[in-house]
């Protein structure tokens, strides 16, 4: 996911061709605007966190570019190529370390695991919307 901040500060496109550029498919992908509701669902694991209601206003403050990726080892390699969630400790030529803001503005999501990467998909996409 491409995090509101990304998409207001149009590197979107730049954020896409490193995606591609690091050999992931685009199965899926769509500009939208998270309702309050949708990112209270989506960060319901961090409820209990005290930062949890400035990311649900953060993430519900613009749209964002939610999207399935395909690849050999996707989560693993896209995590690497995102970088660390704070930009001043990411390595370089990562996605954060070239546009995140701060580590609550970081620019992208990853999942961390395959089964998380199945439940967000499924809560972005439905099963017509996937190519292939």
């Amino acid at each position: 996911m491409i995090k509101p901040d990304a998409v207001e500060a149009n590197n979107t496109g730049k954020i896409i061709d490193m995606i591609i550029d690091a050999g992931f498919s685009i199965k899926a992908m769509k500009l939208t605007h998270l309702t309050k509701g949708e990112a209270e669902t989506f960060y319901a694991v961090h409820k209990e966190r005290p930062f949890y209601g400035e990311l649900v206003d953060y993430m519900t403050s613009g749209p964002i570019v939610a999207a399935i990726l395909e690849k050999s080892n996707a989560v693993e390699d896209f995590r690497k190529l995102i970088g660390a969630t704070d930009p001043a400790e990411a390595a370089e030529g990562t996605i954060r370390k070239q546009f995140a803001e701060s580590k609550a503005k970081n620019a992208v999501h990853g999942s961390d695991s395959d089964e998380n990467a199945e439940i967000e998909s499924n809560f972005h996409f439905s099963e017509r919307e996937i190519v292939g």
